[in-house]
């Protein structure tokens, strides 16, 4: 890795942990456009699927507030 590299991935570990996520995303992203499309379609395919599931009382929503308390935990 160059140094420029290695000094982005260091800054990078710094970040929340959804803000990594979003991060990787949009790296991934940059290689391929066309798999975007792929990755929209299966998580079309996820959400549809948790709703027939929260819909038929097989799962339990969760409020925002404390799912983004999960997702900064560190």
């Amino acid at each position: 890795m160059t140094i420029v590299a290695n000094r982005i991935f260091k800054d990078a570990l710094g970040l929340l942990p959804v803000e990594r996520a979003e991060l990787i995303e949009k790296l991934f992203q940059s290689f391929d456009r066309s798999a975007s499309s792929a990755v929209d379609a299966v998580w079309a395919e996820e959400i549809e699927s948790r709703i027939d599931a929260y819909e038929s009382g097989k799962i339990q929503a969760s409020s925002a507030e404390d799912v983004f308390a999960r997702i900064n935990q560190r």
